[in-house]
């Protein structure tokens, strides 16, 4: 794919595409997972159960810190077939602290590569989860100033670009949604007619997994965020 020097719009994720998350997360389940013991039941068969129990709450409850807690809360309860006790939950927390805290990583090269961006073509950041979780992430992140607009949604789908293309006017041809998750972030945007790039971060979470059409041209793979300054 050629440089794209002409004007255009690129919409930004933030969780594992401009700082880290996911292995935020990842680092809290291996600690509750080496906590987590039980004689009958092997570390991946524990991981499966947190990870419907995950499915379930983010479902019904959405994204975010207090709800990943509330899972692993419901992960005790379910293995010990009781309520978690005060005890229990007092360790959750501990183990979890730097999560709960917030505290940023961004991406190699994502402030550069941003300034480089935004003096060519309009930027914008498209979020889902927590809206005052993602907003403190946002503000702790530094990187409020390179986008001309942020938005916090619940869940991302189809209907979520056609709005914010509709919201701004953009130009479908010359808008792109950037991202790690293939479920969220790529194959959303392509049904609403945007071009899209992944950008794939090792520890994305799991429920964010899909599959991609790797002969879709409107979908170009890139492996470093630094990459987009190529290309645009």
């Amino acid at each position: 794919m050629t440089a794209r020097r002409e004007p255009q719009v690129l919409i930004f994720d933030a969780d594992d595409t401009l700082w880290e998350n996911n292995i935020l997360f990842e680092r809290v389940i291996d600690g509750f997972l080496d906590w987590l013991t039980h004689p009958a039941l092997e570390r991946a068969a524990l991981r499966a159960m947190l990870d419907d129990i995950e499915r379930a709450n983010s479902a019904e409850h959405g994204y975010g810190s207090t709800v990943f807690l509330r899972s692993l809360g419901d992960c005790v309860a379910r293995l010990r077939e009781r309520p978690a006790t005060v005890e229990e939950l007092r360790r959750i927390d501990e183990l979890a602290v730097a999560l709960v805290e917030g505290r940023i990583e961004l991406i190699p090269g994502v402030t550069d590569t941003l300034t480089t961006l935004g003096q060519r073509h309009e930027l914008f950041l498209l979020t889902k989860g927590n809206t005052e979780e993602q907003s403190r992430k946002i503000a702790g992140s530094g990187l409020e100033r390179h986008f001309g607009g942020i938005h916090i949604v619940a869940e991302k789908s189809a209907q979520t670009y056609h709005d914010l293309a509709r919201e701004y006017s953009f130009d479908l041809d010359r808008t792109w949604m950037i991202g790690n998750s293939p479920k969220s972030d790529i194959l959303p945007a392509r049904e609403a007619g945007l071009g899209a790039v992944f950008i794939p971060n090792a520890n994305t979470w799991v429920l964010e997994h899909d599959e991609l059409d790797l002969s879709d041209g409107g979908v170009l793979h890139l492996e470093a965020f630094p990459g987009l300054v190529r290309h645009f």
